[in-house]
């Protein structure tokens, strides 16, 4: 069971709940043998003793329910069996809550939780349905991703190359320095665009060291002529 926050005497709803509670609705919506067998009395019950109901029908209309209910118990064993493998996995859930906004919710599923036949997991200490489940990635696809997101964060934020100074060398060589300690799956998230822009701008920033080396040497060979 999904734990409610209480402030103030009143009950904060979050978004992990109302999911719940939505999934509940839907599946509270369905009708269980219990109420099929009622509905079936109801129907012998009243109906019209002219033109009663054959036993051969009435035998049909619950094999038919039969079958749906083991189908129905199929599909919530499968979906117990899919969750339970998601423990210990990286997981997105998109969550919709009362207002019809949408969140993204991120983390390691803990463990899971079945009830009314529906399957919730446990992600940072609160529970989601099944039904939210959007994305699950390998945690190494996410660093990679997020190793490539913070190299491509850094080069956005480089100047121009035409417009290049010697003063923005060591931030181009920060850059090509962190491409070049990324493993080869992670440079696979780098498109051959910004592959090509890095090189222009290590190509420009050894034309500036070596114009700057260039003028120092020019400046130390004037200052011994003068002395």
């Amino acid at each position: 069971m999904a734990i409610a926050q209480v402030e103030n005497g009143e009950i904060i709803k979050n978004t992990s709940a109302e999911s719940i509670a939505n999934s509940k609705k839907t599946s509270n919506s369905t009708v269980d043998k219990d109420q099929f067998l009622q509905l079936l009395v109801a129907q012998m019950k009243y109906q019209d003793p002219l033109e009663p109901t054959s036993n051969t029908e009435y035998i049909s209309q619950y094999a038919t329910f039969s079958e749906l209910e083991q189908m129905q118990n199929m599909s919530a064993s499968l979906e117990l069996a899919r969750a339970s493998s998601l423990v210990g996995q990286t997981v997105l859930m998109e969550v919709t809550d009362s207002q019809g906004r949408t969140t993204t919710v991120q983390g390691n599923v803990d463990y899971v939780v079945y009830e009314n036949n529906k399957a919730y997991l446990s992600i940072n200490g609160e529970l989601y349905s099944m039904d939210d489940l959007s994305t699950v990635a390998d945690p190494v696809y996410l660093d990679g991703y997020k190793t490539a997101a913070n190299f491509i964060n850094a080069y956005n934020k480089l100047p121009v190359v035409a417009v290049m100074t010697i003063d923005d060398v060591d931030a181009v060589e920060k850059v090509n320095e962190m491409y070049q300690n990324m493993s080869d799956y992670e440079k696979k998230f780098i498109s051959d665009e910004y592959v090509s822009g890095l090189e222009k701008y290590v190509a420009k920033a050894e034309e500036l060291k070596l114009a700057a080396a260039q003028a120092n040497a020019n400046k130390t060979d004037t200052d011994t002529d003068n002395e």
